[in-house]
């Protein structure tokens, strides 16, 4: 009865000090590509925290000039210079960015593409999760306004500049991606730039900081839960592996190809939520 309480008392402990193998064990997928990238220019939303601020580093780690496109731009000042101070790259920058709102995203467009000649890897990673029901300065439901319709009008306005820049990617990162990187495959085929959409796994991120029963459920498992670090490998696979064209408009999970839901596969749909999105952003429609 004695050594039950005490392996009782002592399991906390053992699963603290386990936690960093069992991280790894249920985190099979590491991006090995050891591809450098100086010359190259990546955007990265949501860069100031989680997954999006592992991203950055590794891109600006390999010698590309990365932007940190947030809403928060203090807290983006801080973690660039972190970057810089970690990598020896100084040309990490921060961007203001606010996906609430679409006069924010085109006037982020706009000055990004009068400052830059070429845009080579697009990471759509920022996002929002649970949090009260609220609308966008454009009257959008904030989850559907953030995670897609935000990401879809920057994708749109980055577009020729990403036509421009060939080879060049989109990595969609959001429970919604695998329906853009499908939508986005069909219409880019053969001009260049790829897509792929990625489903990072549970990470511990901020995501869950509108609720608390999901931070106490994320406290609770938090030996089985991803680092960012562990949650970045799968956008930096799809960003980073020589070879993956082939692969474009496929969805990914620990860096290989994964199933998908049967509406992601439903062209109506797909054309459908195409169609509407362009709608409501008011963009033409091809």
């Amino acid at each position: 009865m004695i050594g039950v309480l005490l392996v009782l008392l002592l399991l906390p402990f053992l699963l603290y000090i386990a936690a960093p193998q069992i991280r790894k064990m249920l985190s099979s997928g590491v991006c090995t590509s050891t591809i450098q990238l100086p010359g190259k220019v990546a955007v990265v939303t949501g860069a100031n925290t989680g997954i999006g601020k592992e991203t950055a580093k590794e891109l600006a780690q390999r010698g590309a000039r990365v932007y940190l496109a947030c809403r928060d731009v203090q807290k983006g000042e801080l973690v660039a210079r972190e970057i810089q101070i970690m990598t020896g790259n100084q040309q990490v920058l921060v961007r203001k960015l606010d996906l609430a709102d679409t006069k924010s995203i085109r006037t982020f467009a706009k000055g990004f593409l009068a400052e830059e000649k070429h845009l080579h890897i697009l990471i759509n990673n920022a996002g929002v999760m649970m949090c009260p029901y609220s609308k966008t300065a454009d009257g959008f439901e904030m989850h559907m306004g953030v995670n897609h319709l935000g990401h879809f009008l920057l994708t749109h306005l980055l577009l020729e500049k990403l036509k421009e820049s060939t080879p060049s990617r989109v990595v969609n990162v959001s429970s919604l991606a695998h329906h853009l990187g499908r939508i986005h495959f069909h219409n880019l085929q053969g001009c260049g730039v790829t897509t792929y959409s990625v489903h990072p796994g549970t990470v511990d991120s901020e995501l869950v900081r509108h609720s608390s029963l999901m931070r106490w459920i994320w406290w609770l498992f938090s030996f089985f839960i991803k680092t960012p670090q562990q949650g970045a490998q799968t956008s930096l696979y799809c960003a980073l592996t020589e070879g993956l064209e082939v692969l474009s408009g496929n969805h990914f999970s620990d860096c290989r190809v994964a199933w998908v839901s049967a509406q992601a596969r439903n062209e109506t749909v797909a054309r459908r939520l195409w169609d509407v999105s362009c709608d409501l952003l008011g963009i033409p429609v091809d």
